[in-house]
């Protein structure tokens, strides 16, 4: 090969892989939401200050959020997406190669169930199962009914009371002389959680996870023993009209980032990063609940988590990296 042309494939080559290494500008939903945008500012301090990237983050919402990535391509990046929200759409879009699907935002999914205290369990190791709680009944004492026992359910218009709901018909807990309780509000059942725990009474009920509530109160999900029937959740237990409900654990819900398909062909550090990044449930509520206890916003809750989890964060980007966000911070 002459000199000249080994020239021009050697700087070719130099200037391909230069390109790859370098990060460009884009932008990240910055949901409204507190995980979210937790996620967002995490996002953003590493790649601009570790990796030299220019990302913005823009105002987004699931739905919305979603929609425009597909329809519009931006913004780049939905760092927590619940898939199962507007998973037609998002299949969709996947198919069509305008939406690319990056790592876990939390690792072990969106949790749902039926939970109590992990101190009734301490006392009665047989409550993590449905059986268990049934044996006991007569423990979780009716706030109105000295012949019922409480189950506290969802606020009433939440989807989750018409899951619970089915569930507890399922179960036959009115049979075991349990009733459901609707709290109200999404504040008053995480308040009912919280005197119980202050008096270390029972408790049982549905919640959800990652929340602040199980960052602060540690609580065990109870086993139905049935295992999770994909088909039997989408198809009746989520499905107001469903007559018929049977058995079945919550299935996990998947949470993902998502970007734009251009964004991964044309950020290939910045995706790389995102196939590495993600958090436990059990992290996240714990975040939530220092959040909620400072009233601190998204960049403090940012600060708190460098400074508390380095472990976690630095496992996500080199050595290199890990340094220029420390000297940053």
């Amino acid at each position: 090969m002459p000199i000249s042309t080994l020239s021009a494939a050697l700087l070719a080559s130099f200037s391909i892989q230069t390109h790859a290494n370098e990060c460009g500008e884009f932008t990240i939903a910055d949901m409204n939401w507190n995980t979210a945008s937790l996620m967002a500012h995490v996002d953003q301090f590493i790649l601009n200050e570790g990796l030299g990237c220019s990302a913005e983050l823009l105002p987004g919402d699931t739905v919305p959020t979603g929609t425009s990535m597909i329809e519009k391509g931006e913004p780049d990046i939905a760092p927590e997406m619940w898939t199962n929200g507007i998973k037609e759409a998002l299949d969709k879009g996947i198919a069509d190669k305008r939406l690319r699907l990056a790592g876990k935002a939390f690792l072990d999914g969106g949790q749902e169930g039926f939970w109590v205290p992990d101190y009734l369990v301490e006392q009665y190791p047989e409550m993590k199962t449905i059986e268990g709680v049934i044996k006991h009944a007569n423990v979780f004492t009716h706030p109105e009914d000295d012949e019922k026992f409480a189950f506290y359910s969802c606020p009433a218009g939440w989807t989750c009371q018409i899951t619970s709901g089915h569930l507890f018909d399922a179960l036959g807990l009115e049979d075991h002389n349990f009733e459901m309780i609707d709290p109200g509000s999404g504040a008053a059942l995480a308040a009912t959680i919280a005197k119980a725990y202050d008096r270390e009474k029972p408790w049982f009920g549905y919640y959800w996870s990652p929340t602040s509530v199980l960052g602060k109160y540690s609580m065990v999900k109870v086993d139905f023993g049935s295992g999770t029937d994909i088909d039997e959740f989408r198809n009746c237990t989520t499905q107001p009209e469903c007559l018929d409900p049977k058995v079945t654990m919550y299935p996990t819900a998947p949470v993902y980032t998502l970007t734009t398909e251009e964004f991964a062909q044309n950020e290939p550090v910045a995706f790389a990063y995102f196939e590495q990044r993600g958090y436990t449930n059990q992290l996240m509520s714990e975040l939530l609940a220092w959040i909620e206890d400072n009233q601190a916003d998204a960049e403090e809750a940012m600060y708190y988590f460098f400074e508390t989890y380095p472990d976690v964060w630095k496992s996500w980007v080199s050595a290199e990296v890990a340094q220029k966000v420390e000297q940053a911070l």
